[in-house]
């Protein structure tokens, strides 16, 4: 039957190898560009120009097509490029006008409150949570859509069509729902669908084409040239969205899918769960910031998005495996059944359809769609030659059906990485077979590299960033790709009717998922995992040049196998970073270090050091991505004791990177939980990890390995001079350490203010407070100090942590001059770095990284 199906469709049974064609067909790669370029420039210009633009291309196309030149034709391809180049305008002009056109941008120009009727175009997603000063700013719920009727107080009701972005204020929730959504969004293992309030949970859930009765206040977008005409701020409180219209039946079917799809791997593992969505439909609502990043770092953030990969895993369980669709014999599911080339097509398409409803039929899924079909579709005729046109068509294509597509760096990276996958990796790979590489290794190392080399550049200018790790990570987890998608897609097809059998499927599918998360947080934990790299054009230029110099040095190297592993071990060294290297070529940390500000932004992070590889944390900062890094440069991986000297969240919100990959032994707070919000916080980071959580005592005296200190404040009682509750009470409540290492004498002042300061200076604890050798200023160095007690402490050196170009003036001029009328060397953050103190005794040293 397979034979006679095959014969019916004009090919050979058995033919391994189809004739090979001649070389590639560019002739609509020219068109493709044009349109391309059209439409960046054309989407924000007023739309006289932009129409003559399209007069002009049009006249153009038709003189080449209508006049002749020396008796001959003009050739037709270049009269394809201007009616490409007019048709790009013509759309450009007419998206683009949906931001000029209508009440709503006028509106937003004079900041007017307004009562809109908005349609809900793609997923609500949570922003990120941020730290403001001390305090931690609650998630902002973002939806794009379109108002399609908007009235103003006291004016009549108007029809319009403008794109917008909503963001929508659920910090109202009251202190449950607040202590739920800080512990969702700042823990670094946290699980967000499984913490999120009510309200929030209500506005995230919303599918596309539900319409929305708001009342919100306009303002313009940040930056000209953006896809939205203008902003609407909705303070929604506790307060559930108001429905006008349901959404349509496919976003139904869409959402019941994919809510499926998130039951059946609600009892996976922490990664699995968060990865797996990712990887079928491209859900990341479960994908925390750590494990984001990590993926950022590794250059495998593409395997959470919806990609032509995901669709070409998916038709090749119909069509057979890609390497061979050149082949008239396939092993497709297809070929197994007995279909026709022609039903296979059509249940193709059909797949293609249900693939863009379940994923929603945004700008990223449609070209995935795209892409993923014409390449595979290509691949499938056995015609090698037609890969490009069909790319190029595609590009065209989605281009003229939405121009915005064009200054989107996502559709960007998706057509280079295509490109280089049809031009460059077939040739790499047969030169890597040339040289007795296996050809299935030989394929994922021209796949991966040529992929590398022509998005690098994009990347670094997206992320200012070079990662060194890109290329093995993604050979790494290559194989764990399709079957984590295969598993995922059926446990989403079987949800509806199977909840067991989904659950048994994604079970399955989360151990390649658990894989692909463990290949990235491995990566990205290498201490040279990347490198710092100009985030420009200019940037990714020199890059262009640094990648063709690389490659065409490599070419030459291949000929000498001990160069080549000469140089493989000093990319290993490189990326590795074996400590003592390190420390020899980067001079950080000093020898013989004992304590290290890290640089954490307008926040706190000390570290101890209490033997090799242990260290005393004292606070976390307000970033867990800084003070990991400053943790990982000295080699930290078992911490004894984190002690938080207050709950502001510059000084606890950086605690999971903290508690990321360490060994920690118990966590010390003061005993005022003010701000409320960041006191749950950090007790649902200690639960979470099963780490001992208790209050430290002043008189309390401990010791771990070379390192001693005693706790001199809080008092048992709350200081007399200010009340628990007001501003200036956590303050007062920070914990302060004198600390004792190698001779030396350290008082971590926390952000204690005047009041405390005095009260102090009153305390038993006085008397050993005179003459330290190094003082943590209090309260980054802001004006509020006692500088009678500052005069009687008199440190040696004054250690100020504050942001770079913070809104707050710190550190005050003022407490600066103060600092050093008594002699004390004064080092800040913000202009040195990370500060590291060494010595013993009444030797002292100090270097900044």
């Amino acid at each position: 039957m397979r034979a006679a199906v095959h014969a019916a469709s004009g090919h050979r049974l058995g033919a391994a190898h189809p004739r090979q064609e001649g070389p590639a067909d560019l002739r609509l790669v020219p068109p493709a560009l044009a349109a391309w370029a059209t439409a960046a420039l054309v989407l924000d210009v007023p739309t006289g120009w932009a129409m003559g633009v399209v007069t002009g291309a049009l006249l153009l196309a038709g003189a080449l097509l209508l006049w002749p030149a020396r008796g001959r034709p003009r050739p037709p391809a270049v009269a394809a490029v201007f009616l490409c180049v007019a048709a790009s305008a013509a759309s450009a002009a007419l998206h683009g006008a949906d931001l000029w056109r209508g009440p709503v941008p006028e509106s937003a120009r004079r900041y007017a409150t307004v009562t809109a009727e908005v349609e809900v175009t793609a997923d609500p997603r949570l922003t990120r949570p941020r730290v403001r000063g001390d305090r931690a700013m609650p998630p902002t719920v973002l939806i794009e859509a379109d108002v399609r009727r908007v009235r103003e107080r006291g004016g009549a009701t108007v029809t319009t069509r403008t794109p917008v972005l909503v963001l929508v204020d659920v910090g109202g929730e009251g202190r449950e729902g607040r202590e739920g959504r800080e512990g969702g969004g700042q823990d670094g293992q946290g699980e967000r669908s499984r913490t999120q309030p009510a309200a929030p949970a209500r506005w995230l859930s919303l599918l596309p084409t539900t319409r929305l009765r708001v009342t919100a206040r306009l303002s313009p977008p940040r930056t000209r040239g953006d896809r939205i005409a203008a902003v609407l701020r909705v303070r929604a409180g506790g307060q559930a969205p108001e429905v006008a219209s349901k959404p349509s039946t496919a976003q139904r079917l869409a959402g019941r899918l994919r809510s499926g799809l998130r039951e059946a791997t609600e009892d996976l593992p922490t990664d699995a769960r968060a990865l797996l969505p990712g990887l079928v439909v491209g859900d990341t609502s479960r994908i925390t910031p750590e494990l984001e990043e990590a993926f950022k770092e590794t250059d495998l953030t593409h395997t959470l998005a919806v990609s032509g990969a995901n669709f070409t895993i998916v038709l090749a369980l119909l069509l057979g495996p890609p390497g061979l669709a050149q082949r008239s014999e396939r092993r497709g599911l297809a070929p197994r059944l007995g279909l026709h080339l022609r039903t296979t097509a059509l249940l193709g398409g059909l797949l293609a359809l249900a693939f863009v409803v379940v994923c929603r039929p945004d700008p990223s899924v449609l070209r995935a769609a795209a892409c993923g079909s014409v390449a595979l579709l290509a691949l499938a005729t056995g015609r090698r030659r037609s890969l490009l046109p069909a790319l190029a068509t595609a590009v065209l294509l989605l281009v003229l059906y939405d121009p915005w597509l064009a200054r989107s760096y996502g559709f960007l990276l998706s057509v280079l990485a295509t490109g280089a996958l049809l031009t460059i990796a077939p040739r790499w790979s047969a030169a890597l077979r040339g040289r007795g590489v296996p050809p299935r290794l030989a394929e994922a190392l021209a796949a991966a590299g040529a992929a590398q080399a022509l998005c690098a550049p994009v990347v670094a200018v997206l992320s200012a960033r070079v990662s060194l790790v890109g290329v093995p990570c993604n050979l790494l987890v290559e194989f764990a790709v399709a079957p984590a998608t295969v598993l995922g897609f059926a446990a989403l097809a079987t949800a509806p009717v199977a909840m067991p059998l989904a659950r048994s499927l994604a079970w399955c599918g989360g151990w390649p998922a658990e894989w692909i998360a463990g290949i990235a947080r491995a990566g990205a934990a290498l201490p040279g995992a990347g490198v710092d790299w100009p985030g420009s054009w200019a940037g990714a230029a020199l890059l262009a040049l640094v990648t063709v110099a690389a490659l065409s040095a490599s070419r030459r190297l291949l000929r000498h196998p001990w160069w080549c592993g000469v140089c493989a071990l000093l990319l290993i060294l490189v990326v590795v970073q074996p400590p003592p290297l390190a420390r020899v070529i980067k001079g950080w940390p000093p020898p013989g270090w004992r304590m290290v500000m890290c640089d954490v932004g307008q926040g706190d992070a000390l570290v101890l050091a209490a033997g090799e590889g242990t260290a005393v944390v004292v606070d976390a900062g307000p970033d867990p991505a800084l003070v990991d890094h400053c943790l990982r440069s000295l080699g930290v991986t078992r911490v004894p004791l984190v002690l938080l000297t207050h709950f502001h969240a510059d000084h606890v919100a950086g605690l999971p990177g903290v508690l990321r990959g360490r060994s920690v032994g118990a966590i010390e707070t003061t005993a005022l939980e003010e701000p409320a919000d960041q006191a749950g916080f950090v007790r649902r980071q200690a639960a979470a990890r099963h780490i001992p959580l208790r209050h430290a005592a002043a008189g309390e005296r401990r010791r771990s390995g070379p390192l001693s200190w005693q706790v001199i404040w809080p008092p048992p009682t709350p200081p007399t001079t200010t009340a628990p509750d007001t501003e200036s009470g956590p303050n007062d409540a920070s914990v302060t350490l004198l600390v004792r290492t190698a001779g030396l004498r350290l008082l971590l002042l926390g952000d204690l203010e005047p009041p405390a300061q005095r009260e102090l200076a009153r305390s038993p604890a006085a008397a050993a407070l005179k003459d330290v050798d190094v003082l943590k200023v209090a309260h980054h160095g802001s004006a509020h100090q006692d500088f009678a007690f500052l005069r009687r402490i008199a440190p040696r050196l004054a250690l100020i942590s504050c942001g770079e170009d913070n809104t707050y003036g710190h550190p005050a001029p003022g407490t600066v001059a103060a600092l050093r009328a008594r002699g004390a060397t004064v080092l800040r953050t913000d202009r040195d770095g990370a500060l590291a103190v060494a010595g013993e005794g009444r030797t002292l040293r100090v270097a900044g990284d």
